[in-house]
């Protein structure tokens, strides 16, 4: 019947199931799915049979990853076990140099040895070497890649050593290395305390990226391989040698299992992100790991989540030294490590426990940041979509309707319900504007996670952002966002506000307002600041709502109108004569009948009502604009 999906058959899939068991190589598993094709099997049967084959590749690549994990962790066993095992110092060389081929699948490995006497590293063993000129090769500290692992103590790795500019080239070196035909080339330090006794290498003589796994393998060979040297001296010149040996075999198979720890830990973690795991489920995790507490939080200290730890956020100090050298760092008996994106700080970890932090449990909290990174960056992507569908809103809700324009008012309320907004609560329109261009994009961002905890919108209009959010007074929500965006950017933040709206179709209007109101800040150099057309004085009568002049009126002289009615007097009688008669006092008591004190009296009382800069020039204009409006009444 069309439409119908039909099943795969049972016995293919089975067929797929004893591939995995059997461990077929890769390329069988596509051998059930050519078959059922050239039996000629429907449409819907072989899209089911393609799912379950990719399905199968996906696991049998992972029992590939698992198999080759426990291949390299038994063979770093086994290479202690047989290093323990030898007491000749060539043979322990050799069998490191070997192991370190082996295990990396490199064309060819060697090692070379500190010189105290020459100040410089020599070749010492090579596996897989044809050149002469190569095996006979001395690096002086700082020469080549090797030479600087010497110097440093450091790994490096270089895909193309012939071209990479980042190392010292030497005629010697290149010309050895070019006889042997190397190109890509990875060295670690082999220490023995904090003293580098010499060089570790694999290569290959095809350009090569040697992942960090490879670069971690090679490094805890040559752990064990200094370790194994170290001894072989020793036990030359003493029979204690044994007993340093046996104890560098217990710090290798610790090192091993801090190794199997830290990446046990971070698979869980990561399985825990990718199967939609919140902050909260993987603080809990770490928390349980480092068998301590911890607080998670986001670049400007706002708490994420916290397990078994009290508020508390660390110094931005530490977190910048944290940043700076990419480690967990020591704070006031506890633990401080940034969440880093690359270079972005996306957050910080705030571990505190009883017992200290050692290297092992160090590198898991490390690596406990980096998948606190991961889960910060998905929920980053999903606000990003959420964000574009909200602003998308906010534009349909700042757009002037014409008539038989399809975005009614139930439709914007219906979109804005489904994203929690309420629009028939009192609203503010908010315009906000920086003086740095570049800085706009992290504006709206900022912007955009304000507008979800106030529970409004956000999103960008030509030349600036804009923010919709609940608020009873415009003005004081502009003031404040000004000064925690100001601080956020490191930069001024203007912002003008309108509002508050009665609902979606006042928005319009209001956010012209809030432009005007913006455009009036810069204009009066108050960039930096937040206010509302009220909060403008005159002006923003000016630049608002005409018709709003008993509301000027009544922000300007309330308190004087109050009184009046409260007690029976006219102060706002004798604040208008005085005013009328060019502001003198003698001129106002001839106009008002009564004693010149008394006209000092009253004003003296309106000083208290409006403030001691009420007959400043600039308050003085506002309060003669005022009573002219209140003389005119409602015709006014």
């Amino acid at each position: 019947m069309a439409g119908v999906r039909e099943p795969a058959h049972p016995a293919t899939a089975r067929r797929l199931l004893d591939l995995l068991a059997a461990d077929a190589p890769a390329p069988q598993l596509d051998g059930p799915l050519e078959r059922a094709r050239a039996e000629g099997a429907g449409p819907a049967e072989l899209a089911e049979l393609a799912e379950a084959t990719e399905a199968a590749r996906g696991i049998h690549r992972k029992l590939a990853q698992h198999r080759r994990r426990e291949a390299e962790l038994a063979a770093l066993f086994d290479t202690a076990g047989d290093l323990a095992a030898l007491r000749d110092l060539d043979a322990v060389l050799r069998a490191i140099v070997h192991r370190a081929r082996t295990l990396l699948a490199a064309d060819l490995a060697y090692l070379t040895l500190h010189d105290p006497a020459a100040g410089d590293t020599y070749m010492r063993v090579t596996d897989g070497s044809v050149s002469a000129r190569f095996q006979q090769l001395r690096l002086g500290m700082g020469e080549g890649l090797g030479g600087l692992v010497a110097q440093t103590a450091r790994p490096y790795a270089s895909t193309d050593y012939r071209t990479d500019r980042r190392f010292r080239h030497t005629d010697p070196i290149d010309a050895g290395v070019g006889e042997e035909g190397l190109r890509g080339i990875l060295g670690v330090p082999l220490r023995v305390g904090a003293r580098v006794i010499g060089v570790l290498f694999a290569a290959d003589r095809t350009p090569r990226d040697f992942t960090p796994d490879a670069i971690a393998l090679l490094a805890s060979l040559a752990d064990h391989a200094a370790v194994a040297i170290d001894g072989a001296r020793l036990l030359e010149e003493t029979r204690g040698a044994l007993v340093e040996l046996n104890a560098a075999n217990d710090r290798a198979r610790a090192h091993s299992e801090a190794l199997r720890r830290a990446a046990d830990a971070h698979d869980r973690l990561t399985d825990l992100v990718l199967r939609g795991g919140g902050m909260d489920d993987v603080a809990r995790e770490i928390a349980a790991l480092l068998d301590g507490g911890l607080v998670v939080h986001d670049t400007d200290g706002t708490e994420l989540a916290r397990v078994g730890a009290a508020p508390a956020a660390p110094a931005r100090h530490v977190v910048e030294e944290s940043r700076a050298g990419g480690r967990a760092v020591p704070a006031d008996g506890s633990w401080v490590c940034a969440v880093l994106a690359g270079p972005e700080l996306l957050g910080s970890l705030h571990l505190v426990r009883p017992a200290p932090l050692g290297n092992a449990d160090r590198r898991l909290f490390e690596r406990a940041a980096l998948v606190t990174a991961l889960l910060l960056l998905l929920r980053r992507s999903v606000a990003e979509a959420e964000d574009r569908v909200r602003g998308e809103l906010l534009d349909d809700l700042l757009t002037a309707r014409a008539p038989g324009d399809s975005r009614d008012t139930g439709s914007l309320l219906l979109r804005a319900r489904r994203l929690d907004v309420n629009l028939a609560r009192p609203h503010a329109v908010l315009v906000l504007d920086c003086a740095d261009a570049g800085a706009r994009s992290r504006l709206l961002t900022e912007a955009a996670r304000r507008a979800r905890a106030l529970g409004g919108l956000a999103g960008a209009r030509p030349g600036h952002a804009v923010l919709l959010a609940p608020a009873a007074d415009p003005g004081a929500l502009a003031a404040r966002l000004a000064a925690d965006l100001g601080h956020a950017l490191g930069g001024p933040v203007t912002v003008g506000a309108a509002g508050p709206t009665a609902g979606p179709g006042e928005l319009p209007d209001a956010y012209r307002r809030a432009v005007r109101c913006a455009d009036a800040l810069k204009a009066l150099d108050r960039t930096g600041d937040g206010a509302d057309l009220a909060g403008l004085g005159f002006l923003g009568l000016l630049l608002g709502d005409p018709a709003d002049t008993r509301g000027y009126v009544r922000r300007v002289l309330g308190p004087v109108l109050a009184y009046d009615e409260r007690r029976g007097t006219d102060l706002l009688g004798t604040l208008d004569a005085y005013y009328r008669h060019g502001a003198s006092l003698t001129r106002a008591r001839d106009a008002l009948h009564v004693h010149v004190n008394t006209v000092v009296q009253r004003l003296d009382r309106v000083a208290q009502l409006l403030g001691p800069d009420w007959n400043t020039p600039a308050r003085a204009l506002e309060t003669q604009l005022a009573l002219r409006l209140h003389r005119l009444g409602p015709a006014g």
